[in-house]
């Protein structure tokens, strides 16, 4: 049986950014999902007040990997320069760290969890598929069944469009295998990190996978007893895709992301 997963949800609430940490802190939820454009500092400052107000017993970050996530435990949260060599950030190709920093600090107490995977794990999924990559839970988190059709193009459309049209429309069904692969581990990452510490947990994650069809569908599956709030934050002008709640900012000064492609 495919994945219904195509059916839009009701579409989320347009919150003013300033109210967004209380409603967030306010929510009851015991994972709370935090979306980000990568290289916005304005989404950055509105996560870490969120998790200011929510004070979670755990924070997910999609930019650690378990192992980086484990060297950092001991670390003070409110020294960005040790934070950042413990969990050598700057090798990571993330952003500047300066922009996290704040998240971290505004939870000293918070445990740390890792959703990233391997780039090799990725790279074997766009090849054999989330489920061969993802073992012996895969079906837990239904990477065990495709997609319906309508939720496959649209899947594939998105991540045409994000690759700037460039990459060969035949590659796309493999790219959003890795997609769900990594879905589905910053949901297991997340139920983890509830089970050890009783919650709430906060996720740090792309506005992607912060989307309904991401995380929180694999979340339905794996746990539908436990209370999801998703939280996107855009940029002006762009749709606010599928969430409970959502944020715009302004968009940063940036280079066309595009430009790459032409070379």
């Amino acid at each position: 049986m495919a994945l219904a997963l195509a059916a839009r949800p009701a579409a989320a609430e347009l919150v003013v950014p300033a109210d967004l940490p209380a409603r967030a802190a306010g929510s009851g939820a015991q994972v709370v999902l935090l979306g980000e454009i990568h290289d916005n500092p304005d989404h950055h400052r509105l996560q870490a007040a969120a998790v200011a107000a929510l004070q979670p017993r755990a924070l997910v970050f999609e930019m650690l990997t378990p192992e980086q996530a484990t060297a950092a435990a001991g670390t003070p949260r409110d020294d960005a320069t040790a934070l950042d060599a413990a969990l050598s950030w700057e090798e990571s190709g993330w952003p500047d760290f300066a922009m996290y920093a704040p998240i971290f600090a505004a939870a000293p107490d918070a445990r740390l969890y890792g959703g990233a995977l391997p780039r090799e794990a990725v790279r074997s999924a766009v090849k054999d598929g989330a489920a061969a990559v993802f073992g012996a839970e895969a079906a837990r988190f239904g990477l065990d069944r495709p997609l319906t059709a309508e939720a496959q193009a649209a899947r594939e459309e998105q991540q045409f469009q994000a690759h700037c049209e460039a990459v060969p429309r035949e590659a796309m069904s493999g790219m959003v295998e890795a997609q769900r692969l990594r879905d589905a581990a910053l949901a297991r990452a997340a139920l983890q990190a509830l089970q050890d510490t009783g919650g709430p947990v906060a996720v740090i994650a792309g506005a992607g996978h912060v989307a309904k069809d991401g995380i929180p569908a694999a979340l339905a599956l794996a746990a539908p007893e436990v209370t999801v709030l998703a939280v996107g934050q855009t940029e002006t002008g762009a749709e606010p895709g599928t969430y409970d709640l959502w944020a715009e900012s302004p968009p940063p000064a940036r280079d066309d992301p595009c430009a790459a492609f032409a070379k």
